[in-house]
């Protein structure tokens, strides 16, 4: 556990500096890809599957 945490912040730490630099190039988005599967695994799943179902649903009950 404490390995696939560390590896998450390094891998969201990397992805907000390629992000903040306006470069992200294809090596820049293969680590946010593996910044989402390592999340995926983690124990902040569930909690981030529910706030993006959350925020889905209320975009989606909006009329313009």
């Amino acid at each position: 556990m404490a390995i696939s945490i560390s590896v998450v912040l390094l891998l969201l730490i990397l992805a907000v500096i390629f992000i903040r630099n306006c470069s992200l190039k294809v090596s820049h988005a293969l680590v946010c890809l593996l910044l989402g599967f390592y999340l995926a695994s983690t124990s902040m799943a569930p909690t981030i599957h529910s706030g993006l179902h959350a925020t889905a649903e209320l975009v989606g009950s909006l009329r313009p």
